[in-house]
């Protein structure tokens, strides 16, 4: 049976629904073995998919029904609560945008769909309506009761990926350190490992972990944290996981790509040591993806382009390759993970 793709369509204000509708129209021109289902407003996707000279084939979402043949994108009807002007968000609608990754993954977790793929949010305009919202990563492991979740980008051309995976995600630099644990490096260890097992079919996967600071500490003489956090769980993973893991590694040296070809991935210890090193090789190609899910999570690597969504023009040369790339990722993971097994506890 083909699988059922919950695809959110973000920020309603931002670039989301023209890139949407970019892949319903080549949705349709492929004819894939995929169920796509759209959630947002209906009204709003047609009408910014026509304002860019589109006429994707939508119909309203039937969970009771197979999918529609012909290459047809359902769309689960999200009503808005106000309309919208392309490139500026309105916190009055961040309720509706809200609810359309509530009911994605409510759906993956019973089973209604296969897999979660999420457009941009725009997190501001959630925060000034009042919602506590870090990102989709930490909203996902909430929703999903899931103690640890782990942020992973995959970048690069499929015979040499680029995987690059974080200790910490959204927080200020100034609360990395503190963040870094025995306990958040090791299981984090062990979820990269698990889904690289499970969702990539690596069967002993090679791991490198970075250091924090400069030259992995030089020895202890820019920083203890290898010495007496990392290299500690890196130890602990030897002993318990079925996997070749190196490190602590220096971060200036280990993307380098000779160095990096010889990992499946690479764990850095914060946002910014690690993802624009990604970025600046396969940014509009990368992909989201997040591992310790008990379902399939992907994104785009970019955010909601509000400067491209407010003009007509530009919003119909924006590039839908992240969400295309994140779309056929997640329908090869659902393939790859059936039948291998639930995350670690």
């Amino acid at each position: 049976m083909e699988p059922t793709l919950a695809i959110t369509a973000g920020e309603p204000a931002g670039i989301g629904p023209e890139i949407c509708a970019m892949v319903a129209v080549r949705h349709a021109q492929r004819h894939d073995h995929v169920r796509l289902v759209l959630l947002g407003d209906r009204d709003l996707l047609a009408a910014r998919a026509a304002r860019i000279g589109l006429a994707p084939r939508y119909a309203d979402y039937d969970p009771a029904s197979f999918a529609p043949r012909g290459g047809v994108v359902e769309v689960w009807h999200h009503p808005l609560v106000v309309p919208v002007t392309p490139g500026h968000p309105d916190p009055t609608n961040a309720s509706a945008v809200l609810s359309t990754l509530r009911d994605g993954v409510d759906a993956c977790a019973t089973g209604a769909c296969n897999a979660l793929v999420t457009a941009p949010i725009q997190k501001s305009a959630l925060i000034d309506a009042g919602i506590p919202f870090v990102g989709h990563t930490e909203y996902l492991a909430e929703r999903t009761h899931t103690p640890r979740v782990v942020m992973m980008l995959v970048g690069g051309p499929a015979d040499a990926a680029l995987r690059v995976a974080l200790v910490t995600t959204h927080l200020p630099l100034a609360q990395v350190p503190a963040a870094i644990t025995h306990d958040a490096v090791r299981d984090t260890l062990a979820i990269v490992v698990h889904d690289l097992v499970r969702h990539f079919g690596i069967a002993q996967p090679r791991v490198a972990v970075c250091g924090l600071n400069p030259h992995a500490g030089e020895s202890g003489h820019l920083g203890r944290e290898e010495i007496e956090v990392i290299a500690p769980a890196i130890a602990h993973a030897a002993q318990h996981l079925d996997a070749v893991v190196t490190g602590p590694v220096p971060a200036d040296t280990i993307f380098v790509p000779e160095h990096a070809r010889q990992y499946d991935a690479i764990i850095a210890m914060y946002h910014d040591q690690g993802l624009p090193v990604l970025k600046a090789a396969s940014f509009g190609r990368g992909v989201n993806v997040t591992l310790g899910l008990p379902f399939v999570r992907t994104s785009v690597d970019h955010g909601t382009a509000l400067d491209l969504a407010a003009d007509p023009a530009r919003a119909a040369g924006a590039d839908p390759g992240s969400l295309v790339a994140a779309i056929e990722l997640a329908v090869d993971l659902v393939a790859r993970s059936a039948g291998r097994g639930t995350p670690p506890a």
